[in-house]
């Protein structure tokens, strides 16, 4: 349910603790600041199911914003603060955009925006000029506007493989604030959040999974922790120093804390961790295994996508007795196709698609909808896998990223949660390169733990530890090094800026 319930009962609780800071704001300040930013929606002209977005990194008035949207009725997106302008400028003209709220942060941003989007108004905290959200929040009311009803969110792709795509979902029927949030009576139900608990948000807000599941924290009135970016062992002191007792990952999130020293991570006590929900990919087997060890049977894996067309659970027990696998559907079924559309047999690798999950379509792109469709109806995120007898999934990797080499199909994945694994690797990606006889070549770019020992040596050990556990087609035949990769905050990583760099690099030496 919207907060304001809470700001009712608990109005001095916290709802939102800035982790760099300390900064609190409780429900009762969120109430009455969302009644605010309501107010000044409606005093600039800005109606029910009009578009509005708030691009800014993490700061402290960014539910403010949320919260106002979902009670005005406004349909809110959500825009990476890391996006160019250009790709800015797409979002705001492809979704309608009325209005866009940033911070002083993101000044410069904002001024390229208005000469590109001139037709979109813009707010901004702390501008200091005629943008300024402070000032124009000054004379609000703090009091409900006249009409009050839910929002919605419309959030795009991360844009891994392409253009952004938006997913724009329909404002709520009911027209009561009363209504229960679907995340938060799922968080409730599948990962223990209540209305006491303290949840860690490590990743940046405007991404789905951190921004709903926040809100759902909100909608069952417990307390956000809010990091404004990841770092291993500031995430160990938090969870140590707020009792956090649920929490949502990312596999890179616990790489990088187990790759801390033993003697770091046995300075804090993680026990007060009842829930730590993960998703954006399959954790490699090692990995998991070690989490489980260290943090006990608290994972609970889910998988989803921003468009809500399904969902997959696992818990630790479960994943226990079968290894690798996201887990079960819960609201749908999963079906595994191949090219042609045909469904294969247990066991065997395809397209997979939801039947019976939410509808949705890709805003102003029937192209990309009919794309992500079934003849029969279901429908895909993209992604290739396949379910065993039991009826659990195993994720094999997004079929746009899958390299042809001599006609065999290889999936990066595998390769990549190899890699992962060796203690002088970081971070890995696994790209497919053009090849004069192969067609594609499988390349490998590592960000190695010391980059001084980046080299021919480290090449050749990393090729032999893959040979351990790989057939030899999926070695790479190529080993490049990188200080850092294309990661996108959320743990997604930019694939395509590598794989384009390579084929362009090579379209130059034709």
């Amino acid at each position: 349910m919207h907060p304001y319930l809470h700001a009712q009962k608990n109005p001095d609780k916290p709802a939102v603790i800035m982790a760099s800071t300390g900064q609190t704001i409780t429900y009762g300040e969120m109430d009455k600041r969302s009644n605010q930013i309501a107010q000044l929606y409606r005093s600039r002209g800005l109606q029910i199911d009009e578009t509005v977005a708030i691009c800014m990194e993490n700061h402290p008035e960014y539910f403010n914003v949320v919260w106002g949207s979902q009670r005005s009725g406004m349909v809110q997106v959500a825009i990476s603060s890391r996006l160019t302008t250009d790709e800015i400028s797409y979002i705001l003209s492809d979704s309608g955009t009325k209005l866009l709220i940033s911070s002083e942060k993101m000044l410069p941003l904002m001024d390229e925006l208005r000469k590109t989007n001139p037709e979109v108004e813009q707010l901004i905290f702390g501008s200091g000029d005629e943008r300024d959200l402070d000032a124009a929040l000054a004379d609000m009311p703090t009091t409900p506007i006249a009409d009050q009803r839910p929002g919605c969110d419309m959030l795009y792709s991360s844009g891994t493989t392409g253009r952004p795509k938006g997913i724009r979902m329909a404002l709520p029927e009911s027209e009561t604030l009363d209504i229960p949030n679907g995340l938060g009576v799922l968080a409730q139900m599948i990962f223990s959040f209540h209305e006491d608990c303290v949840y860690l948000s490590p990743a940046p807000l405007y991404h789905a999974a951190p921004l709903r599941w926040n809100m759902g924290v909100h909608s069952l009135g417990g307390t956000s922790v809010i990091m404004d970016k990841f770092d291993p062992e500031h995430a160990l002191q938090l969870i140590e120093k707020y009792k956090c007792d649920v929490g949502q990952w990312v596999p890179t999130h616990f790489v990088r804390m187990l790759k801390l020293p033993e003697e770091v991570r046995a300075k804090y006590d993680v026990s007060s961790i009842k829930s730590a929900v993960h998703a954006a990919a399959p954790v490699p087997i090692p990995i998991k295994e070690a989490m489980i060890d260290w943090w006990g049977p608290v994972l609970n894996e889910y998988y989803a996508g921003t468009e809500g067309n399904g969902f997959v659970f696992c818990n630790s027990e479960n994943w226990m007795t079968h290894k690798g696998t996201v887990g079960q559907p819960v609201n749908c079924q999963v079906r595994i196709c191949d090219e042609q559309g045909e469904e294969v047999p247990v066991g065997e690798e395809g397209q997979i698609f939801f039947e019976n999950g939410n509808k949705f379509e890709y805003h102003n792109d029937p192209e990309k909808t009919k794309e992500a469709t079934h003849p029969k109806g279901w429908t895909s995120l993209g992604d290739v896998g396949k379910v065993d007898e039991d009826g659990f999934l195993y994720l094999t990797d997004r079929k746009s990223f899958m390299i042809i080499s001599g006609g065999v199909n290889i999936y990066p994945q595998e390769i990549e949660n190899a890699l992962i694994t060796h203690d002088k690797v970081t971070d890995a990606a696994v790209i497919g390169a053009p090849d004069p006889d192969m067609g594609e070549k499988v390349v490998a770019v590592v960000q190695p733990a010391n980059m001084d020992e980046a080299g021919d040596d480290l090449a050749q050990e990393l090729e032999a530890f893959l040979r351990e556990s790989l057939s030899g087609v999926k070695i790479p035949r190529q080993i490049d090094f990188r200080d850092e990769l294309p990661r996108h905050p959320t743990g997604k990583l930019y694939k395509r800026l590598l794989r384009d760099e390579y084929w362009n690099k090579a379209g130059q030496n034709a």
